[in-house]
């Protein structure tokens, strides 16, 4: 019975680092994901505020003018 739990602790001590490292690994790569979202948010917004300040000023760009729109340019 004591070499049976001896084992057992054994085979936990050389699996824990493994799984140290899969939660240091989860963390690190949640907090990219999230800090990737958040600044995806914030660009989002910050064109937003862009656009809304160029209607106010009568300054944006009509479809027409851009040049990836052109009909001769779409075949």
């Amino acid at each position: 019975m004591g070499d049976l739990l001896y084992e057992g602790w054994m085979i936990l001590a050389a699996l824990l680092p493994s799984a140290g490292l899969l939660y240091l690994f989860y963390v690190v790569m949640k907090h990219v994901v999230e800090g990737d979202r958040r600044e995806r948010a914030a660009l989002r917004a910050a064109e937003q505020a862009q656009d809304a300040q160029e209607r106010e000023r009568g300054t944006a760009r009509a479809p027409q003018d851009d040049p990836d729109t052109r009909p001769e340019q779409r075949r």
